[in-house]
C-alpha cells in the first residue's frame, strides 16, 4: 500500500451495468444477460426469490451514511446480500448479532487491541520512501512524496492477521472449536494457522493445487503451525475454487465451525466484518500523516484482488472528498486479452459465493478464469 502527497493518474473504472428484477418462480440465483436494442447496451436480468435487489436511491453528497453500513439485507447499495442455502442463514444471523454486540463490548475491544499491539506488532510504520520519491522527482523539482504503509512488518508478514485475530476471538466467543479458511498466496492461510495455534483451535485451510505449487513455502509454514492444508483440484485449482470448497465444508459443519474468510467478499456480514477488522490500517495512516506532515494524504493507492488491504486503507478516508482513492487491478496480458483479473474494469454484475458483485463471466454467465502472475490477485469477483 502506498500513500502519496502529490498527484497521480487514476484508474478508469467501468460504469455499473443496469439490471431489472423479477419475482417469478425461477431459480433464486439465476442471472440472465440480454442485449437491448437499438442501443445494443448489455445489462443483467436478475430473477431473485429471496432478498430481491432494490435499486439504490441517488446518494446525496451530504449523506454518506449508506456507504458506511449495509442495509437490513446486508447490501451496500445494490451489491452484497445473502445468496446462500438455508443451512447457513442461522450461522450468518448468529455472526451478525455477535458483531453488533461486540462492537460495544469493552472487554472484547480491549482484548483485541492488546493482541494487535503485543502479538501482531501494531502499529506499523508509515515509511518515507526517499529513493522512490527521488526517482519520480520532476525536472522542476516537483513531484509526489511517497510513503509506504508497512503492513509487511506485522507478525506473519502481511495485513491478513488483523482480520484473522478478530475473527478467531469472535469464534471463541461463539463457542466454535473448528476453523476453516481459504487462501491464494498463502498469507491468509498462514495468518489463520497462526491465530489458531495461539488460541488452541483446530485449523483446516483450503488452497488451490496450482497455488500450492507456486507458494510451497507458505504451505510448509501452515503445516508447521499445525494446520491441515487441503489441496483443491476442481475447476481452475486456484483461489475461487478453494473458496467454494471452504463454503461446502462450512455448510456441512456449521454448528462447530467458523469460516474465517480473508477478503471483503462472501455473504453479509463478511464484507463488513473483514473491512472493520482491517480498518485499523487507515486509522493509523490518518494519525501518522497528521504527525508527519500535519495533514492528510492526497492520494492512497492499493492493489485490489479480494479487497481486504484496499478497504482497510481506504475506509477511513471514504468521506474525505479531497483524498483520491486508487485501486490497482491485475491487468495480466492486457484488458483485451481475456487473461487478466481486472474485475472492476471488465466485470459485469452477477452472484458468486453468496453476494452480488462484479464478476468476470462469459455470455452464458459462467465464471472466466482470471490471470495474474501474483497468486493473491487472480480473483473472478470483487
Amino acid at each position: 500500500m502506498a500513500v502519496a502527497t502529490g498527484s497521480s493518474s487514476c484508474c478508469k473504472l467501468a460504469k455499473p451495468c443496469a439490471f431489472t428484477t423479477s419475482n417469478s418462480s425461477q431459480s433464486p440465483f439465476k442471472l440472465k444477460k440480454f442485449t437491448a436494442s437499438p442501443a445494443k447496451s448489455t445489462s443483467i436480468r436478475c430473477t431473485i426469490a429471496r432478498d430481491p435487489v432494490v435499486p439504490m436511491e441517488a446518494k446525496k453528497e451530504s449523506d454518506p451514511a449508506p456507504w458506511q453500513r449495509p442495509d437490513v439485507f446486508g447490501r451496500f447499495g445494490r451489491f452484497g446480500g445473502k445468496f446462500v442455502p438455508e443451512t447457513l442463514m442461522y450461522a450468518l444471523s448468529e455472526l451478525e448479532s455477535a458483531l453488533h454486540k461486540l462492537a460495544d463490548d469493552r472487554d472484547f475491544q480491549e482484548e483485541l487491541s492488546g493482541i494487535l499491539r503485543d502479538y501482531v506488532g501494531r502499529e506499523t510504520p508509515l515509511y518515507f520512501a526517499e529513493r522512490l520519491t527521488e526517482h519520480y522527482r520532476r525536472p522542476n523539482g516537483g513531484g509526489p512524496h511517497i510513503y509506504l504503509k508497512r503492513e509487511d512488518l506485522n507478525h506473519t508478514g502481511a495485513h491478513k492477521i488483523n482480520n484473522a485475530v478478530g475473527q478467531a476471538l469472535l469464534a471463541k466467543r461463539l463457542g466454535k472449536t473448528r476453523i476453516i479458511a481459504e487462501t491464494g498466496a498463502g498469507q491468509h492461510g498462514v495468518a489463520t494457522a497462526t491465530v489458531c495455534a495461539r488460541f488452541g483451535l483446530q485449523c483446516i485451510v483450503y488452497m488451490g493445487a496450482q497455488d500450492m505449487e507456486r507458494q510451497a513455502l507458505n504451505v510448509f509454514r501452515m503445516r508447521l503451525l499445525g494446520a491441515e492444508v487441503r489441496a483443491v483440484h476442481s475447476g481452475t485449482a486456484t483461489l475461487k475454487d478453494a473458496t467454494s470448497e471452504a463454503i461446502r465444508d462450512w455448510v456441512t459443519n456449521v454448528e462447530t465451525t467458523h469460516y474465517i474468510l480473508g477478503s471483503v467478499a462472501g455473504p453479509h456480514p463478511y464484507p463488513m466484518m473483514v473491512r472493520d477488522f482491517h480498518a485499523v490500517i487507515g486509522k493509523e495512516t490518518r494519525r501518522q500523516a497528521l504527525e508527519k506532515w500535519g495533514g492528510k494524504p492526497d492520494v492512497l493507492i492499493a492493489c485490489v484482488g479480494g479487497g481486504s488491504n484496499a478497504m482497510g486503507l481506504f475506509h477511513e478516508f471514504v468521506n474525505d472528498k479531497d483524498v483520491r482513492l486508487i485501486g490497482v487491478e491485475a491487468a495480466g496480458f492486457g484488458l483485451d486479452s481475456g487473461k487478466h483479473a481486472a474485475t472492476l474494469s471488465k466485470g459485469e454484475v452477477g452472484v458468486l459465493h453468496g453476494a452480488l458483485s462484479y464478476l468476470l463471466q462469459n455470455e452464458d454467465g459462467q465464471i472466466i478464469e482470471p490471470h495474474s502472475i501474483s497468486a493473491g490477485l487472480p480473483w473472478s469477483w470483487t
